[in-house]
């Protein structure tokens, strides 16, 4: 799971140069300026970038110049990356197995979030990408901020504000924005790429945002 803490003065901007992103894409190609910056979807050319899958090698490195467009503009701007996963077999082999697996994630997610928070001495909203089940992470949310989170270092989430707001990513180019680096980053852990040439284009995709990374791990539960 990944978050982008943004900053409030780089919502509008970064919001503006994905726009832009899009637009310089559909200057050029059969792309629609609203399109969807969705990795899976551009990097397989579904969806909003469907009809940028028909011409062979060209339009793979197209494609790839698009992600890295998107992906710079993500890197030059002041956020921050949060990066949390779950090791699931030792999970489920562990006493916590009784958890949901996104709730675990989501729940070390928001405790990331509220320390990044709090260090700059502010507040935080989240906004995250619609999902089954938004009313019970939503009840959670709240009964973290009334009990805590519990767990050795238990927190009330105190930085963030309001509750969990579920919005869906085709009308958030900041969701799309996570998505674009969580896709990425699975790819590159995964191993999915077996092509050395795809693994470094990937690898080079990342380094993009690297250096905006403050937080990745993957936790592994005691059994």
């Amino acid at each position: 799971m990944v978050a982008l803490v943004v900053a409030e003065g780089h919502l509008r901007p970064l919001h503006r140069a994905l726009d832009a992103v899009v637009g310089k894409a559909a200057d050029s190609y059969p792309v629609d300026p609203y399109a969807e910056l969705h990795g899976h979807a551009l990097v397989q050319a579904r969806d909003d970038w469907e009809r940028m899958g028909n011409k062979g090698s060209n339009m793979i490195r197209a494609r790839i110049g698009i992600y890295a467009d998107a992906m710079r503009a993500i890197g030059s701007h002041d956020v921050r990356i949060i990066v949390r996963g779950l090791d699931l077999p030792a999970h489920f082999a562990s006493q916590e197995s009784s958890v949901p697996p996104h709730q675990l994630v989501l729940m070390h997610l928001l405790e990331q979030i509220c320390d990044h928070v709090e260090q700059r001495e502010t507040l935080g909203l989240v906004i995250a990408d619609e999902i089954e089940g938004a009313d019970d992470h939503r009840s959670h949310f709240r009964d973290y901020q009334t009990v805590g989170t519990g767990g050795t270092i238990s927190s009330k989430l105190p930085c963030l504000v309001d509750t969990i707001h579920f919005a869906p990513s085709k009308a958030s180019r900041l969701l799309q924005a996570a998505d674009l680096v969580a896709y990425l980053h699975r790819r590159l852990t995964a191993g999915q790429d077996r092509d050395p040439r795809a693994r470094k284009a990937n690898e080079k995709l990342w380094s993009l945002v690297a250096p905006r990374v403050t937080h990745l791990e993957c936790w592994t539960p005691q059994a």
